[in-house]
Formats: structure tokens, sequence, C-alpha cells
């Protein structure tokens, strides 16, 4: 996959960012190289690996200690949304940002 200049004026107004030509190349550049590191990445035959819980799982045996899924705190939503502008229904509204 690889942007081009019009892919990155899009993604720059969506972020509402107003770059240079000179930043809006730079940031091109970057990111096509971020896609070429992910491609290169896709290339390595990973088939009969098995995926990992932990990265040290790698070189050592580990156990993960997990706790009980357990509710801890009790409910403040109610009290959490008082200062919220608007509120429906138990949600935040919030205005709409994409177009």
């Amino acid at each position: 996959m690889s942007l081009t200049s019009t892919d990155i004026a899009r993604i720059a107004n969506l972020a509402r960012l107003e770059l240079q030509p000179e930043e809006s190349e730079r940031m091109l550049t970057q990111l096509n190289g971020f896609f070429g590191i992910v491609e290169a990445m896709r290339t390595v035959d990973t088939s009969g690996i098995e995926p990992l819980a932990h990265p040290v799982a790698a070189i050592q045996d580990i156990t993960l200690r997990l706790r009980d899924d357990i509710v801890s705190e009790p409910d403040q939503r109610e009290a959490n949304q008082r200062s919220a502008p608007a509120v429906e229904r138990g949600l935040f509204l919030v205005p709409k940002v994409i177009e």
C-alpha cells in the first residue's frame, strides 16, 4: 500500500491540520516508510508459530497472574454525568465531527 499527496491532504483535512508543502512531503515519506515496514513483516511466513500471550514467553515459561472478573467499583454514572453539557438516556452527547 502506498499513499499519495492527495491522501495526505485528505488526512490532514480530516485531522484539521494545516500542513506546509514540505511538511506534507515529509509526512508522505514517513507514512509510506511505515507501510513498507508492514509489507516487509507480512512477507514473513508465520504458519505453525503460536501467538504469545506475553513477549517474555518466547524465552521462558511464564504464568500470567489473572484476577477474577468481578465488579469492584460502584456505578457512579449519574454523578459523573452531572457536569456534562448534554446527556441523553445515560449517554454523553457530543457534536458531530465527521463530515
